[in-house]
Formats: structure tokens, C-alpha cells, sequence
């Protein structure tokens, strides 16, 4: 059964985008905006973890505390929100090395492609559920490997130039 839950980490949950990666990898790594170390190195069924880059984002990123704890210390509110993370699952049908081809296509396609920098792990505890986590950078980097700002909703509107609600003309 497919499922795609979608979620935004921020700090006014008490969430770090540094723990989340943690989790999501079974890695252990230290939060330099807060100084706390979230260590998921026991967890079980993280069977692959691997981050995408857009071509123009420093090679360092490419070191998931380093990508991480660039994104905390870029976002200085204490309310800031720090990620997107996409949950999707994978078809049972297809094998391990089908399942990542899916899955690192998918994500190159969809958002390293418009520029995000993208971790995702797979996890499989052999319980016929296999799904991707994949945390994504809300802000955009610049040709230069710096952070931007961050992009805000951009509205349709009507021939008033009023927003249209959901996108839907109203009659």
C-alpha cells in the first residue's frame, strides 16, 4: 500500500534538523546550535542511507553533520523551520538495488533537480513495509554554495489580482 506523509521539521516543535538526520540514518551526530548529540546508532532497519547534491553545492556537504549543521546555524530563530522530510513507500516487488535506483531517481528528478540537497535512508525491518526518508533543505543554494533565502508561495491570482483559493477559479 502506498503511503507519502509529508512533514516540515522545525525548532517550535522541539525538533533539530541534526536529530532528525540522525534518526533517519542510524548515525550518531552532535547539534552545534544547541550543543546536543543525538545518538541512533542501535537503531535497526536502516539498510541504506546516501546524500544527493545539486552540482553547484560545496563538496563538504556531502558529509551529512556538515549539510546539517550548516542548515542550523544558517536559520537563527528559535522557531525557525529547518526541513522538509517525505516519508514513501517502495514496492515490495522489486529488490533491494531496484528499490534505491527507484528511489535516488525519484529524488534527483524531483528535488535535487529544482535545487535541494536531498538525505534519504531506506529502512526494512523485513515487516513487508519498505519506505524512503528523505529530508530536504528548505532554503535554495546559490551558484556560489551559499544558502538563499528562502522562497516564498507564489499565488495565482485573478484578472483583479486577487489570490485564487487552491488554485480554483471562482464562478
Amino acid at each position: 500500500m502506498f503511503h507519502m506523509p509529508v512533514q516540515i521539521i522545525k525548532r517550535s516543535k522541539a525538533k533539530s534538523a541534526v536529530g532528525a538526520a540522525a534518526y533517519r540514518s542510524g548515525s550518531k551526530m552532535t547539534n552545534e546550535w544547541d550543543g546536543l548529540t543525538h545518538d541512533y546508532t542501535r537503531k535497526r532497519g536502516v539498510v541504506h542511507s546516501e546524500i544527493i547534491l545539486p552540482s553547484h553545492a560545496p563538496p563538504e556537504f556531502q558529509d551529512r553533520n556538515t549539510l546539517w549543521n550548516s542548515v542550523e546555524m544558517v536559520e537563527k530563530t528559535r522557531d525557525a523551520q529547518l526541513a522538509r522530510e517525505i516519508e514513501i513507500s517502495l514496492p515490495v516487488e522489486l529488490n533491494r538495488e531496484e528499490q534505491l535506483q527507484l528511489a535516488r531517481s525519484f529524488i534527483r528528478d524531483t528535488f535535487v533537480a529544482a535545487g535541494m540537497c536531498a538525505d534519504f535512508s531506506i529502512h526494512d525491518k523485513k515487516d513487508g513495509n519498505p519506505h524512503f526518508h528523505v529530508m530536504l533543505t528548505i532554503r535554495p543554494l546559490k551558484e556560489d554554495g551559499q544558502w538563499g533565502a528562502k522562497c516564498r508561495k507564489v499565488y495565482e491570482l485573478d484578472e483583479n489580482g486577487q489570490r485564487i483559493p487552491n488554485g480554483k477559479y471562482r464562478e
